[in-house]
């Protein structure tokens, strides 16, 4: 029964957590998005204290529930390796192995000090939420839109309107790839070895692990009854039953109670934890080390707390119209409710669930080593409408705080810097005035090019003090394949 439970609210939360990021309407996230928000290491990113006790109070009462229920990738793993376990032969493939701590621990120093140094791109590859997200964003986002088009297509040609067109398109190379990398080797490590992934590199599985340690509800082997038949640990995915020993590495077991379903001799219980009738030197070692083991997590938990307060179109069917290019922007933006770019950095986990909510095609994942996956603004496809409030609302880290319409209407992200040679009243000597008429903050205004000739064209003049940097005038402007105008990011943005 245990399982069946396990397995149902798994199941909840990975199809809950895979729709927000295929969701291009923002419809969803009402119902959702919460599930983004008990994440384990966006809440400490974001100080969600909420949050954080939450998910430690339950690892200290049930143990490692969390990876097996609420973490998106650990359901996934688990899914890829059932699967696996379904071929003829290989229902009871694992078998008990000791705990890799060098590595476990190892890893998570390395996750630590990038987080303190602020190397964004190293903590965004590790975290697995991310990793999740980043998968479905770039791989199975594209199928979802390409399905939804083909409906809008049948439906257009029916005279209905229950779906339109979205415009599906590659945001980042650099990021597909690395999801596409990180695919491969989950799957190929769960249909292998089970959970090896969670128990060897996942930073929030090893940090859990220390709690669970100490978990009040945890599974028990009867000695009394168990035969020894070793089933229980030829289908362990964790690989944590010492069957021999009648031991349980409870830093590595996600309580997933596969084990309770599998015992014959129903000699495994979900139970109150029991203190063994003896105790041995090296039992007591055991728990001195388990206690050491605690007190660095929780050091390490608190420190981190502490330390993070392309479709071609045309003119008129007449002419193809060149796609816009990339200015080279000498500061990248981020959206309003990032605060600055340190903000960004700092408390970005890379999940991309922002740029999946962006109906505007205005965030995608940089490209830069340093902050590789993170969110910035780019305005080829679209720009930053002054209504839209989405990225501040889905965000689960604290890398862009919620913010309202009004406020964001007066935050200051970036400035419009004009270049003349790509002008089109100086190279075609013809009235444009695109960028004055788009401007929602009535920063730009239009004046003589020449004083002195009242029948020369007009030339944009941005005050700068008005512009808030939403990219309407670099999006609109008609200039090919550079825009006459574009936007420069601040490093910390200011209310005007």
């Amino acid at each position: 029964m245990l399982r069946k439970i396990r397995i149902t609210l798994a199941t909840v939360f990975l199809v809950g957590i895979t729709l927000l990021f295929l969701d291009f309407t923002g419809t969803l996230h009402g119902w959702f998005g919460w599930m983004a928000k008990i994440q384990f290491l966006p809440a400490v990113m974001a100080l969600n204290l909420g949050v954080i006790i939450f998910l430690v109070t339950l690892t200290l009462l049930f143990g490692r529930v969390y990876c097996s229920v609420i973490c998106p990738l650990g359901v996934m793993q688990d899914g890829v390796s059932n699967l696996s376990g379904r071929r003829k032969g290989k229902h009871a493939r694992f078998s008990y192995s000791p705990e890799r701590r060098w590595l476990r621990y190892g890893v998570l120093v390395l996750f630590i000090a990038a987080i303190i140094a602020g190397i964004g791109s190293f903590v965004a590859l590790l975290a697995p939420y991310s990793a999740y997200g980043r998968m479905v964003q770039n791989l199975l986002s594209p199928l979802y839109g390409w399905g939804n088009n083909l409906l809008a297509f049948f439906a257009e040609r029916l005279d209905s309107y229950a779906f339109y067109h979205y415009d599906v398109w590659m945001r980042s190379l650099p990021t597909f790839i690395v999801a596409l990398l990180t695919f491969i080797v989950i799957v190929i490590l769960s249909w292998t070895h089970g959970r090896m992934y969670c128990n060897t590199i996942c930073p929030v599985g090893t940090v859990l692990g220390l709690l669970s340690r100490f978990s009040l509800f945890r599974p028990v082997i009867d000695t009394g009854k168990c035969n020894g038949c070793t089933l229980c640990s030829r289908k362990c995915k964790t690989s944590c039953i010492d069957a021999r020993n009648h031991v349980i590495d409870y830093s590595r077991c996600v309580a997933c109670m596969d084990c309770l379903d599998n015992c014959s001799q129903h000699a495994i219980s979900y139970t109150w934890r029991r203190k063994p009738q003896t105790e041995t030197d090296s039992s007591k070692a055991g728990v001195d080390a388990s206690k050491r083991s605690f007190l660095t997590g929780a050091g390490i938990a608190l420190g981190v707390a502490a330390i993070e307060a392309g479709e071609k179109k045309v003119d008129g069917g007449l002419a193809v119209i060149l796609d816009k290019k990339v200015p080279a922007r000498r500061t990248r933006i981020v959206p309003p409710g990032a605060l600055s770019i340190a903000n960004m950095a700092s408390h970005c986990t890379g999940c991309q669930l922002c740029v999946s909510a962006c109906p505007n095609d205005v965030l995608r994942p940089s490209g830069n080593l340093l902050t590789l996956m993170q969110p910035e603004s780019s305005y080829e496809r679209g720009y930053c409408r002054p209504e839209c409030t989405r990225c501040s609302q889905v965000c689960p880290s604290g890398a862009i705080r919620p913010i309202d319409v009004a406020e964001k209407s007066s935050v200051k992200i970036g400035h419009a810097v004009w270049i003349m040679n790509n002008c089109i009243p100086v190279t075609d000597g013809v009235e444009c005035g695109n960028c004055e008429r788009h401007c929602p903050a009535g920063a730009i205004q239009m004046v003589p090019s020449d004083p002195n000739d009242e029948e020369a064209p007009t030339i944009p003049v941005v005050n700068d003090e008005r512009c808030i940097g939403c990219g309407a005038c670099e999006n609109l402007c008609p200039a090919r394949p550079f825009s006459a105008i574009y936007v420069e990011g601040h490093d910390v943005h200011r209310k005007i």
